[in-house]
């Protein structure tokens, strides 16, 4: 909770000027039962309108100003609050990008969200109820325990006998709600990644008519969460009952003793009046924590989850201050090159080295699961290489700044990502800075323009969600183009121009190869690999092979196999 309170600093100001009418309300509460025990004792018993008519005077002047210094408290705890959400989140944001992949790997995508969204809420509701009743509801209970013993001691005794057994029982409610509240956050987070994939996958499902076993295995995740939920509630729902049976008890014991001390002339009537309305504000006053107690059980648990992100440290590379001079040769080199992912023991690439030349059509085949996009990975250093050296214009990429590194390469990966909004936003999105020229000099280069110009709306295009209105080969052409506008010294494909067809993808690599651009290609199609300079063959994250075409085919038995299996050819 700490890390997030450091948030609310730059308002402190702000927030000690909204405790200060917060006092001033509560300073009119406590005072109010006085004012009407005297109107009753000196005013109406002895028939004196004008005392009467003072002090209603009076204590319309301070409802007044208790009213002016609500209204106003609320206006700037509310200000404070949204601010502190909106610093709170960027904080996050920010946070998370600048995490390598590998650090992300710790966090789900749903817990992510969750986190920037209802967590942060939930502290900001918090904050807000802190500025407005979580400090004035324990002052309320105290000031009317202090103020009922100023006016009649004796029968405010009755008042306090209930109160230790409602602290503890307030106490132990909310250490339990905090438990329930964090098991059902993390609930929440499984529900949120489920729906997430079944969306994703909605029309796999649809084809497959696995909606009744998808409907299932929702139902198999919301359980759990429906049962925490209800104990939550119910437990939470308890405080009430239990508040108002004690509250009320120390209410009759003050009626039925105040009554007796009346008939005795130990007390005036109006002393009595007013210790039933400090007993009233009592209960309010703890009435209140019913709510503080459920929304500070949830904020806790969101808190602690936020406060994980905010502590994990960022990368240290991405926090580098070295910005080198720009390099332009475009030379990659893999150096007996190991490579594990950080939770596993098994390496998924072992000592693999090659070099490609500036300009070079470079192009990885290989099995399913054989490293190809993980080598990939390696050079815009979205992993680090578990050992070995890699070598980019004669500079190790650990010694390279990580934006200029990746400012420097153009990556489309293996799933095209797509964004909502026009095409002519998510091709400026690898420049922002783009002009309209060069967004559609990009898009040419990706042979992606004649189709942009057959569109109703051309560049202002929408797009929709993943690209859902583009064919295959259109989102991967889109997801080029965005690649190409930084005009990149390296362009890496990870499988890139799979929906293309020959025509279209020889266009492609056509154009570039014009660029003098290092072109580093993961393919499966024989026909893009016999044209590149050289191709690395992977089998199970070694090298089976490398050279061109000619060589492997002299060379390597997996290579004639996958020629064979798409020309039908036998190199035996």
């Amino acid at each position: 909770m700490r890390v997030i309170l450091k948030f609310t600093k730059p308002y402190l100001g702000l927030i000690v000027c909204a405790l200060l009418l917060m006092f001033v309300e509560l300073g009119v509460d406590l005072y109010a039962p006085v004012l009407m025990s005297h109107i009753i004792d000196n005013g109406i018993l002895k028939n004196d309108t004008a005392y009467v008519s003072k002090y209603l005077l009076i204590m319309v002047a301070i409802s007044v100003a208790a009213f002016v210094s609500g209204i106003i408290n609320s206006y700037i705890a509310a200000h404070v609050c949204h601010m502190f959400s909106y610093d709170l989140r960027n904080a996050i944001f920010r946070r998370i990008q600048n995490f390598s992949v590998k650090t992300l790997n710790r966090f789900r995508t749903s817990s992510i969200i969750t986190r920037l969204t209802s967590d942060v809420i939930a502290t900001e509701m918090v904050l807000f109820m802190s500025l407005r009743i979580m400090l004035k509801a324990p002052l309320m209970v105290i000031g009317s325990i202090i103020m009922s013993f100023v006016v009649a001691p004796d029968i405010a005794v009755y008042l306090v006998i209930g109160t230790p057994f409602l602290a503890i029982f307030l106490f132990v409610t909310a250490r339990a709600g905090m438990k329930i509240f964090l098991r059902i956050q993390q609930r929440m987070d499984g529900l949120n990644r489920f729906i997430q994939q079944n969306l994703e996958g909605v029309r796999l499902i649809k084809s497959s008519l696995n909606g009744p076993y998808e409907t299932e295995k929702f139902d198999t995740i919301a359980t759990p969460l429906k049962t925490d939920t209800i104990k939550a509630m119910r437990l939470m729902e308890s405080i009430m009952p239990v508040l108002l049976i004690i509250m009320n008890l120390s209410l009759l014991a003050v009626i039925w003793f105040g009554a007796a001390a009346i008939s005795a002339n130990a007390i005036a009537v109006g002393h009595l009046v007013a210790i039933i309305n400090y007993a009233l504000r009592m209960q309010g006053g703890f009435s209140m924590f019913a709510f503080i107690i459920i929304s500070y059980s949830r904020a806790k648990a969101s808190a602690d989850r936020m406060s994980e992100i905010l502590t994990t440290p960022a990368d240290e590379a991405y926090e580098a201050a070295d910005s080198g001079e720009a390099h332009t040769a475009g030379n990659v080199i893999f150096d007996r090159v190991s490579f594990k992912y950080p939770a596993s023991n098994d390496y998924v690439l072992e000592n693999i080295s090659f070099t490609v030349n500036k300009g070079e059509k470079f192009v990885i085949m290989g099995q399913t699961g054989s490293g190809k996009s993980a080598l990939l990975s390696l050079i815009p250093k979205m992993y680090q290489a578990t050992s070995g050296s890699i070598t980019i214009d004669d500079r190790n990429i650990d010694d390279w700044n990580v934006n200029a590194l990746r400012d420097y390469i153009g990556y489309v990966p293996q799933k095209t990502v797509l964004f909502t909004g026009s095409v002519n936003d998510n091709v400026r999105w690898g420049d922002n800075d783009a002009t309209t020229e060069a967004v559609a000099d990009a898009a040419q280069l990706a042979q992606i323009h004649e189709s942009i110009m057959s569109f109703d709306q051309q560049y202002e295009t929408r797009v929709g969600q993943q690209g859902v209105n583009l064919s295959g080969g259109q989102k991967q052409r889109l997801a080029i183009a965005r690649a190409l506008i930084r005009k990149p010294g390296i362009l890496i494909l990870d499988d890139s121009t799979s929906a293309l067809d020959i025509h279209t993808e020889n266009q492609l690599f056509d154009a570039l190869k014009e660029l003098q651009m290092t072109r580093i290609i993961v393919t499966q199609k024989v026909h893009t690999a016999k044209t590149a300079d050289q191709i690395l063959l992977l089998d199970h994250g070694r090298m089976e092979g490398l050279g061109t075409h000619e060589q492997l085919l002299q060379q390597s038995t997996l290579y004639q196999n996958i020629v064979a299996s798409q020309e039908g050819t036998d190199h035996d």
